[in-house]
């Protein structure tokens, strides 16, 4: 019966030790660059788009105004955000319940910003072998001038970071003129400094540090997976014991086909030796799978010495075509495609119908309720008016019942991309039906229609009338 290896806890970063990863090439080392890009490019371009002569895709928090595209939410539209959180959150769990870690081998951007990092480190450095070398050998003119111009180099790509990171709250392009006319102001820049540095140090110096100590999902990922879920993983049963790099002619029956070349903990980010079974800082990037087949071709073995794989499947439990199925009719996968599902549906179905303009009605403090002329009652109240759209709307407000109260002034606004405005009510009662109703409260309605909603109210909300006795 296949040994089934718990997720390890320990640390398996060799105390003092840098780790200096291998470069490889294969299908996932393809894949992790192609997110790479795929990321990069809508992060660094995204702030540049306009839409309607204005950037598209803008966190303005001093206008409290949050762009995107044809789309602008208040801070009342909060809730989409929580929406989006939780989506994230469901979409983690249904990948990782499914193939492990794949979110944080591929896209996590500590690991897209450590990937660039170190393809900048490798240019100016060379392979590992020279780089252990650079590590060894004392500061000379050589060693000066690769890792200078390595941290010069990290030093700008954080820096052209923190600057497109702001640029997401800050007008992008106004801002780019300020850098170059060195007249940004000291918050602005304390912000593009901070996350270059912070990109600096995490991407450059802690890199697998974070995975290893600070990030929590490495810790709590084996609650969200079973013996079914598909991970990097080391065939024990073709791989034991290892004979070693012996000839062909030398091997024995019983020998597995671990050579103990060791490229697969050569090449893994974090250092972990795969061969020790599924370890919490393993991060799913499956290099060691590219390294591994390498071998294995070289040696004239089957590939999948190292592979994508469930402990069931390790086991020798169920075939190919069957161990898919099992790893999708799953319950618990099951309950986050579920999950997932209803929440997307539900966000989208709220975002779409939202109001373009919004209203909020405060009663006046200071007037609760008068008597005016010919025993008529007025009660003031303040109408906040949001358009949250990216064109003008004028919009005619109006007041129910009709039969009631009518507004002392008509009240026509005319609002701007994005705009919002504060108007005073009066609403009147007569005196013939303030007479009937006295000391009730009357619930009344505000309306809000545009002329071309042939009196189909766009906002309907609620208030009070005040009737003196």
């Amino acid at each position: 019966m296949h040994k089934v290896i718990p997720i390890q806890h320990e640390n398996p970063w060799i105390a003092g030790e840098k780790i200096h990863a291998r470069a490889v090439n294969g299908p996932f080392a393809r894949w992790r660059w192609a997110f790479v890009w795929l990321t990069q490019i809508a992060f660094y371009s995204v702030p540049w788009l306009s839409w309607n002569a204005r950037q598209a895709v803008l966190f303005d928090l001093e206008g409290k105004r949050f762009y995107l595209f044809g789309a602008v939410l208040f801070p009342q539209d909060l809730i989409y955000l929580a929406a989006l959180l939780v989506i994230s959150a469901l979409l983690l769990f249904f990948a990782t319940a499914v193939v492990g870690r794949v979110w944080c081998g591929f896209a996590c951007p500590q690991t897209v910003y450590t990937s660039i990092f170190m393809w900048i480190e490798n240019n100016f450095e060379g392979s590992h072998q020279n780089r252990k070398r650079l590590d060894t050998v004392g500061w000379g003119p050589e060693k000066l001038l690769r890792r200078g111009g390595k941290h010069l180099a990290w030093a700008l790509f954080g820096l052209w970071t923190g600057f497109t990171f702001v640029g997401y709250f800050t007008a992008i392009r106004p801002l780019a003129a300020d850098v170059l006319s060195l007249s940004v102001g000291p918050w602005t820049t304390f912000w593009i400094l901070f996350y270059g540095l912070l990109t600096y140090l995490n991407a450059g110096l802690v890199r697998e540090k974070v995975c290893l100590h600070m990030c929590p999902y490495g810790r709590f990922q084996g609650a969200l997976m079973d013996e079914r879920t598909l991970n990097v993983a080391y065939d024990h049963r073709r791989g034991e014991p290892r004979r070693g790099r012996v000839a062909d002619d030398h091997r024995k029956a019983s020998d597995g086909h671990c050579i103990d070349c060791t490229l697969c903990v050569q090449v893994c980010p974090t250092g972990i030796d795969i061969r020790q079974g599924l370890q919490a800082a393993c991060i799913g990037c499956g290099l060691c799978i590219d390294a591994c087949d390498d071998v294995m071709r070289k040696v004239q073995a089957p590939k999948g010495l190292i592979r994508m794989a469930s402990l069931h499947e390790l086991g020798g439990a169920a075939g190919k075509q069957r161990a898919f199925l099992q790893r999708v009719l799953r319950t618990r996968v099951g309950v986050y495609a579920s999950l997932l599902s209803l929440a997307i549906a539900a966000t989208i179905t709220a975002f779409s119908h939202r109001p373009e303009v919004r209203m909020n009605t405060i009663r006046d403090r200071s007037i609760m309720t008068r008597q005016v002329e010919q025993g008529a009652v007025e009660n003031v109240y303040t109408l906040q008016l949001m358009n949250a759209s990216d064109h003008t709307r004028t919009v005619v407000v109006d007041v129910a019942p009709s039969n009631l109260v009518t507004l002392r002034t008509p009240i026509t606004a005319r609002l701007g991309p994005a705009q919002a405005t504060t108007l005073t009510a009066t609403v009147r009662m007569p005196a013939a039906e303030a007479a009937q109703h006295a000391g009730e409260v009357v619930h009344i309605r505000f309306l809000v229609t545009t002329p071309q909603q042939a009196g189909t109210a766009e906002v309907n909300e609620s208030s009070t009338f005040l009737v003196p006795r």
